[in-house]
């Protein structure tokens, strides 16, 4: 209904306007007009070679009256009026006012001057519009003048006549503008699905926060290939500045999948690309309108931030898995303990204490007097029982020392940084007569420093080329791998550190990170 009212308000002030303006320039110009015709009709009787001989003769009214009467009565004027310098008059309308005085105060111009010109001004007959004339003789001396004159009531009669045509004229304009604003206005509601202007608005600030508030990119294509829409998250991931309406989406992103759905109108879902160094995941969807397609919207993000993800959640999973394995090892070592009590082998059974008791004491001194942060005693108290679980030694370097982590060393990345390194390192010792892993962590200085250290077969120089590559992996089997690695580059580079290998096949294999405190 606004938009209604206003297409309404606009056509009646358009028309109410043009009326106003038509109307004055009408009546402006039949007063021009009459004027002129006034003036015209004036000089033509002027230079009437019978009217200038007449004022010769005796009684000049004679001729000139009838004549003048004939000439008024062909143009339509209200009144010739002729006269002599004194300002007798020779012809008028009412015979009556023949002979006597003109009347108006308007002929010193035309009896003294010599001018042409209209005036204004109110005579026998009332307030008119007069075009005055001088007569002149053969000798170019002023003899008298013409008078010819409209009544402004003519005029204005007229000019009324014109304006109520205008008016009616008008008046089925504003019939034809309700009319188009009626079927405008409900063009307009169609192309809008019904909603008033005030709320298209709410829905464009409503989406605008949407698009960005989302942390995936997002862009909108016409059928052309234009960009009508691109979100914040979308250029940060391309790497674009500025604004990208209406430029082409060729060269900006990857169109190979926009295009196919601009053509099939089948979304492509969850497809993978890979666009300047990154892989990105890619949803398109089309967009339609009555059948037609008119455009696609395509939602991409950054396959690294899910598999990042991913890899957490593996990650706490098998931090899980080894907490569980702890807790079976030490559920087993009860049982056997109850058994030899039961049995009576109580030397055997305070041996085993005792035995438990000194490894499980200089394991947790080292855990819990040296390693003072939560997270990396978490982690090492799991791989302790894995470690236990698996028949190795695992053996916490009692020179270790670590004072709390700074918050940037989050959980997470030290679960995929010490959880594979750790793994790999018992992965390495399988088969080993007498298999070893140690691990050493320090503070000291300006970095954070864990070492992994085991007595496996080592590692190649060849492989130590291809060791953080993703994908690549030494070990045998179906199940997905190489991957472990790969994730423990990344966080180490995440949080600005760096990792080294040594390794031969005499010592084994030492890992050491680098993370900087701040």
């Amino acid at each position: 209904m606004k938009i209604l009212g206003l297409v309404l308000l606009l056509g009646f002030l358009l028309i109410f306007l043009l009326t106003g303006i038509f109307s004055y320039m009408e009546s402006k110009q039949i007063q021009e007009n009459k004027g002129r015709m006034a003036l015209e009709i004036s000089k033509t009787v002027s230079f009437m070679p019978t009217i200038i001989n007449a004022f010769q003769t005796a009684d000049p009214s004679k001729t000139i009256q009838p004549l003048a009467e004939k000439i008024r009565k062909e143009t339509g004027a209200e009144f010739i009026v002729i006269g002599n310098k004194d300002g007798t008059r020779y012809s008028h309308p009412n015979k009556a006012e023949v002979g006597k005085k003109m009347k108006g105060g308007d002929n010193e111009r035309a009896l003294i001057n010599g001018e042409y010109y209209i005036s204004k001004a109110k005579g026998s007959l009332g307030p008119s519009l007069r075009g005055k004339s001088p007569i002149f003789n053969k000798r170019g001396e002023i003899i008298g003048l013409v008078s010819v004159g409209f009544l402004i009531e003519d005029i204005q009669q007229q000019i009324m006549n014109h304006l109520i045509k205008l008016l009616i004229a008008s008046f089925f304009a504003l019939i034809l503008s309700i009319i188009g604003s009626i079927l405008l206005a409900r063009n307009i509601r169609k192309d809008t699905m019904g909603l008033e202007p005030y709320e298209i608005a709410g829905l464009y600030k409503e989406k605008n926060a949407v698009l960005h508030a989302v942390k995936e990119g997002i862009l909108a294509i016409d059928q052309d290939g234009f960009i009508t829409m691109m979100n914040q998250p979308a250029k940060k991931l391309l790497h674009i500045q500025g604004s990208v309406r209406h430029r082409k989406v060729d060269g900006l992103f990857p169109s190979n999948y926009l295009y196919e759905v601009l053509k099939t109108g089948i979304p492509q879902i969850d497809k993978e690309m890979i666009w300047k160094d990154q892989t990105v995941i890619v949803n398109c969807t089309p967009l339609f309108d009555q059948d037609k397609i008119t455009g696609v919207v395509a939602s991409f993000r950054d396959k690294t931030e899910i598999e990042q993800m991913v890899n957490t959640i593996s990650e706490v999973k098998r931090y899980s898995e080894d907490l569980r394995a702890q807790t079976h090892e030490f559920t087993n070592k009860l049982y056997v303990l109850s058994g030899l009590l039961q049995l009576g082998e109580y030397d055997q059974a305070v041996n085993m204490i005792q035995s438990e008791t000194t490894d499980l004491q200089l394991q947790n001194s080292v855990v819990f007097n040296q390693i003072r942060d939560t997270k990396v005693q978490a982690i090492l108290i799991g791989k302790l029982g894995k470690a236990s679980e698996k028949k190795l030694k695992f053996t916490i370097v009692p020179e270790s020392y670590l004072e709390m982590l700074p918050p940037h060393m989050t959980l997470s990345n030290l679960i995929i940084i010490l959880g594979n390194l750790i793994d790999n390192a018992f992965e390495a010792v399988y088969g080993v007569e007498d298999p070893i892993v140690k691990f050493f962590t320090t503070d000291i200085g300006s970095d954070v420093i864990f070492e992994i250290t085991d007595n496996g077969k080592g590692i190649s120089e060849e492989e130590k080329a291809l060791l953080f590559n993703r994908g690549y992996t030494s070990k045998q089997g179906t199940e997905p791998r190489g991957f472990g690695l790969s994730n423990v580059e990344e966080a180490v580079n995440e949080m600005g550190g760096i990792i080294e290998v040594q390794s031969n096949s005499e010592n084994g294999t030492v890992f050491t990170v680098y993370l900087p405190k701040k």
